[in-house]
C-alpha cells in the first residue's frame, strides 16, 4: 500500500523576505525583490540587475568548525532548513534517533572553486587553500553539510538538474516516501547569489539590461521582455508520510499528490512544447485528477522570449478549455535558479494556506501566446484546493509538481 505523503514545514531565504511571514507580505503586495549589484558593473557584466539576498549570520548557531565548509548557498539552506525544523516540530535530537533524510537541488558552487583557484594562482601553495574549501566547492556542499550538523541518518544526496534542481528533489523525496522508502526527507533547492555565479549567462546576454527599473525589470509572459533576472536564496521543506506526520501530532500543511518528469531530447538550452506537455500529463495521471483539477498553476516562466511562449503555448494546450489561474513569481524574485522550483512550491503552499493568488507583476501587454491563459496580473483572494508548478531546465529537463489542500 503506497503512502500519502504530506508537507509539515517550510522554510525560506530569500531576497522576498528571510520568514515565512515576511514572504507571504512580499507576496501578497507584489512587491519586487530585484536591485543592482555594482560590483557585476565593475567586472563588465552587461546587467548588474540581481536578487537582493541577505548574508546570513550563523556564528551564535554554528561553531567555526561547521560553518568553515559551507559555501554561500549552504549558508542559506541552514537558514531555510532551520525554519522548516521548527515549523515542523522536529530537531537534532529527533534527527538522531530517526531516519531523517535530505535532497536538495543545487548545481554549482562557484565563488568557493574560484577563490581556492585564486589562492594557488596567487600563492603557488596549495597548503594555503584550507580544508573547507573540498566541502565549499563540492556541488554537494549543503546535503554534506547539513546532513553533519543536523545528524541526518537517512537519504543523502545533492540532485542537480538545472534550474529545475529544487523541483526534482522534491520530487524525488516523494516518490521515496510514497514507496514507503523513507518516512521523512528533508527537501529543498539553494542557489548562491554573487557575482562569480552567473557570468557566463551574462556572456550570452540571457540577463534583462532594463537597469533604470530594476523592480520593473522581470517581466514574464510580457511582450516586451528582454530576459530572466538571476536571483536565489535557498528553501527547505520537510516532507514526509501521512502516517509519520500523524503517529508525530504534526501539523500539516498540504499534500503532495503527483510528480511528473521527462527530458526533451532535444537542444541543450532551448526549451520544447512536447517535453514538456509529457511532465503535465504525467502529473496529471499520477495524482489521478483531469485538467479541470487543477485552480492556479505557478510557472516557471523566466522572462525569456522563447522560455515564456513555449511554456504558454504547453499550458494552453493542456488547460486551454479550463483555463485555471497562472502567474509566474519570477516576476518579483527573478530567476532563484537551483531554488526555484523549491521556492516556488512553498510560494504557493503561502497561497493556497492564505486564500489569496499572488500576481505576475510587470504585465501590461501579453504576447500572443501567453494571452490565451488566465494570467493574474494583480493579487486576488481566492480560496482554492489544488496547484501545479511547473520547473524547466538546461539539457531539456522538465519537472511538475502537484500539491493540494490536505484533507483526511
Amino acid at each position: 500500500m503506497e503512502e500519502r505523503v504530506v508537507i509539515t514545514g517550510m522554510g525560506l531565504w530569500s531576497c522576498l523576505g528571510t520568514d515565512l511571514a515576511a514572504v507571504e507580505a512580499s507576496l501578497r503586495a507584489g512587491r519586487s525583490g530585484i536591485s543592482i549589484d555594482p560590483v557585476r558593473k565593475e567586472m563588465g557584466y552587461r546587467s548588474a540587475l540581481t536578487g537582493t539576498v541577505p548574508t546570513p549570520d550563523l556564528k551564535d548557531r554554528l561553531n567555526r568548525r561547521q560553518r568553515i565548509g559551507m559555501a554561500q548557498q549552504a549558508n542559506y539552506a541552514y537558514e531555510a532548513t532551520e525554519q522548516a525544523m521548527a515549523q515542523a516540530g522536529i530537531d537534532v535530537p529527533f534527527c538522531e534517533g530517526n531516519e531523517v533524510g535530505i535532497i536538495f537541488g543545487n548545481d554549482s558552487s562557484a565563488l568557493a572553486v574560484i577563490e581556492s583557484v585564486d589562492i594557488i594562482r596567487a600563492k603557488k601553495d596549495t597548503t594555503l587553500v584550507g580544508s573547507g574549501a573540498i566541502f565549499q566547492g563540492m556541488n554537494s556542499t549543503v546535503t554534506m553539510n547539513l546532513a553533519t550538523i543536523l545528524k541526518l541518518k537517512g537519504i543523502n544526496f545533492t540532485l542537480s538538474g538545472a534550474c529545475a534542481s529544487g523541483s526534482h528533489a522534491i520530487g524525488i523525496g516523494y516518490l521515496l516516501i510514497k514507496q514507503g522508502l523513507q518516512k521523512m526527507v528533508i527537501c529543498g533547492g539553494a542557489q548562491e547569489v554573487n557575482e562569480m555565479a552567473f557570468g557566463s549567462f551574462d556572456g550570452i546576454s540571457a540577463f534583462s539590461p532594463r537597469e533604470s527599473d530594476p523592480a520593473a525589470a522581470s517581466r514574464p509572459f510580457d511582450a516586451d521582455r528582454d530576459g530572466l533576472v538571476p536571483s536565489g536564496g535557498a528553501a527547505a521543506l520537510i516532507v514526509e508520510s501521512l502516517s509519520s506526520a500523524k503517529a508525530r501530532g504534526a501539523t500539516i500543511l498540504a499534500e503532495l499528490t503527483a510528480y511528473g518528469f521527462s527530458s526533451n531530447g532535444a537542444h541543450i538550452s532551448d526549451p520544447d512544447q512536447d517535453g514538456q506537455m509529457r511532465a503535465l500529463h504525467m502529473a496529471l495521471k499520477m495524482a489521478g485528477i483531469g485538467p479541470a483539477d487543477i485552480d492556479y498553476i505557478n510557472a516557471h516562466a523566466t522572462g525569456t522570449p522563447i522560455g515564456d511562449r513555449i511554456e504558454a503555448k504547453a499550458l494552453d494546450a493542456v488547460f486551454g478549455e479550463t483555463k485555471p489561474y497562472v502567474s509566474s513569481t519570477k516576476s518579483m524574485t527573478g530567476h532563484e535558479c537551483w531554488m526555484a522550483g523549491a521556492s516556488e512550491v512553498i510560494y504557493s503552499i503561502l497561497m493556497l494556506l492564505g486564500d489569496f493568488i499572488a500576481p505576475n507583476i510587470n504585465l501590461h501587454t501579453p504576447d500572443e501566446d501567453s494571452a490565451k491563459l488566465n494570467l493574474v496580473s494583480k493579487t486576488i483572494d481566492h480560496k482554492f484546493n489544488r496547484f501545479l508548478s511547473n520547473s524547466f531546465g538546461f539539457g531539456g529537463t522538465n519537472s511538475t509538481l502537484i500539491i493540494q489542500r490536505y484533507a483526511d
